[in-house]
């Protein structure tokens, strides 16, 4: 104890100081210390575990053959003559004409657009006629003579409709081209008027999206009178 000058007892700091938090948490036997290092061993439990589970879990998965390798189910093993030539194929029944030609015989010429038949964008011929090939299922054509844009030219010399196409600027972006050339080769053995109006709805099943329509008109019309 110390008296200040008024003589006045006032308790001494030294001599009353409480117990530390460490003696009092070893008191009731938890200490902050451990609670902290508790606490972290199981924030990188908790961090670890999401990520070591996937890995054993994919381990079999790695080892398994891919899945591009692996049979499709339900697929059936056909021939589709295309641009002349037969070409096997083992596919699922349901799958259209447009995506075999796209991505299983690797011929991007024909373009998908609406995928609804709406466009015309995948026109091809199927034994002489103009079809929607994103409306057809590929199962469908055994046994028929099936031609695309990149069968259209031959012997190296480019189809009337293609050359007048150059000749008139028939395009613009380019996308909806295919499919115009393939509907207006057909149109040619088709019955059609004469007449501009009677040629842009005979190609009316095609959309241009950047409007040249003019320019196609004149470059049907010019194959016309070529052929």
């Amino acid at each position: 104890m110390k008296k200040d000058q008024n003589s006045e007892t006032i308790p001494d700091s030294t001599n009353s100081k409480k117990p530390a938090d460490s003696e009092q948490g070893k008191a009731d036997g938890f200490s902050r210390r451990a609670f902290l290092a508790q606490l972290s061993a199981a924030g990188i439990a908790a961090a670890t575990v999401p990520l070591i589970q996937p890995a054993i879990a994919g381990a079999p998965a790695m080892a398994a053959e891919p899945v591009a390798d692996q049979q499709v189910p339900g697929a059936v093993t056909f021939v589709l003559n295309i641009n002349g030539k037969d070409r096997n194929v083992s596919l699922e029944p349901r799958v259209t004409l447009l995506d075999v030609l796209r991505e299983d015989l690797q011929l991007p010429g024909t373009k998908k657009g609406c995928d609804h038949g709406q466009c015309g964008a995948c026109t091809v011929h199927v034994n002489g006629r103009r079809v929607n090939s994103c409306l057809s299922f590929a199962i469908m054509h055994q046994g028929d003579i099936i031609i695309t844009i990149e069968g259209l030219a031959q012997k190296g010399e480019l189809h009337p409709v293609q050359a007048a196409f150059l000749e008139h600027d028939g395009f613009q972006c380019g996308y909806c081209t295919s499919g115009q050339i393939m509907s207006a080769a057909a149109l040619l053995k088709e019955p059609c008027g004469a007449d501009d109006a009677s040629v842009r709805e005979c190609m009316s099943g095609n959309i241009c999206r950047c409007g040249a329509y003019d320019n196609i008109i004149a470059a049907v019309q010019e194959a016309r009178h070529s052929s």
